[in-house]
């Protein structure tokens, strides 16, 4: 499945999506829209997975994805407890409505 274009360039996107997981790990909540939602949501599954797996060549992917090495180190030591038993689904989609601006459909991003 193709990654939805997000209305900019393919690094800009890349970028975008990058910084929003790294938020989303930090925090544990991100308000943003529906599209951009549904981009990271992907990205952020696939972190959580390799902190699960816990091994070297998962850590260095995860330092070549993630921005901040404190947020690496939360993925695999608090994040991958957290979600050890759960089998997928660790983030969860809440709307709240339409921006003011362009009506574009914002919704909640957070950790289960």
């Amino acid at each position: 499945m193709a990654m939805p274009k997000l209305g900019v360039r393919m690094e800009h996107r890349k970028s975008l999506v990058r910084n929003m997981v790294t938020s989303l790990l930090r925090e544990e909540r991100v308000q943003t829209t529906d599209a951009r939602a549904r981009s990271v949501r992907r990205m952020a599954e696939k972190m959580i997975t390799l902190g699960k797996r816990g091994d070297l060549h998962a850590r260095r992917q995860a330092m070549d994805y993630l921005f901040d090495e404190e947020v690496v180190k939360k993925l695999f030591d608090v994040l991958a407890q957290k979600y050890a038993d759960r089998q997928g689904g660790y983030t969860r989609i809440i709307k709240v409505g339409q921006r003011r601006g362009d009506a574009a459909e914002m919704v909640i991003l957070e950790l289960v």
